[in-house]
């Protein structure tokens, strides 16, 4: 057995969690990657009406976020009621969001974070996405930043927080 497998945690439920453009699918496959474990982009469940009401520039409000928050929600129990672990990228942008997002067994988040001009940068440079990078704004008003969380700055490079999410999970 490798030094980095003994120093991998065991399967575990992890939310890569922050506003559009912070990273979380780019760090939340690395680090599923890393782990061992399956990967889920949480805007693969998104509902249609959601996507479009996104693409023409409306923020989603919490009876849009409702029907989402429970895919993702099941999507996590199953895992961990096989005892199995996943890594999953959600924005999951309030603590309300986060707490439907808790199952027996728990969950462990990691928030990426960074300045406003870093995330308007990085949506203005993003290929094909159905987020309009002006609802920037209305994200990070809405952002209530978790406490619970391991915070990382994305301005570090993505193998770098990879390294430093599996340090804080161990």
């Amino acid at each position: 057995m490798s030094g980095d497998r003994r120093r991998t945690p065991p399967p575990m439920a992890v939310v890569v969690c922050g506003v559009s453009g912070c990273g979380k699918t780019t760090v939340g496959r690395l680090l599923a990657e890393r782990l061992g474990q399956p990967f889920m982009d949480a805007d693969d469940l998104h509902p249609s009406a959601n996507v479009a009401k996104m693409r023409r520039g409306e923020p989603l409000d919490d009876a849009d976020r409702r029907p989402w928050l429970a895919a993702v929600r099941a999507t996590l129990q199953n895992h961990v009621a096989r005892g199995e672990g996943i890594v999953v990228a959600c924005s999951a942008l309030k603590a309300s969001y986060r707490h439907q997002l808790h199952v027996p067994g728990g969950v462990r988040f990691v928030h990426l974070h960074g300045t406003r001009a870093v995330l308007a940068e990085r949506l203005a440079a993003r290929g094909e996405h159905f987020f309009d990078p002006g609802l920037l704004d209305s994200q990070l008003a809405t952002l209530e930043p978790p406490p619970e969380a391991i915070r990382l700055d994305v301005r570090e490079p993505p193998q770098t927080l990879v390294h430093k999410a599996i340090d804080a999970l161990r």
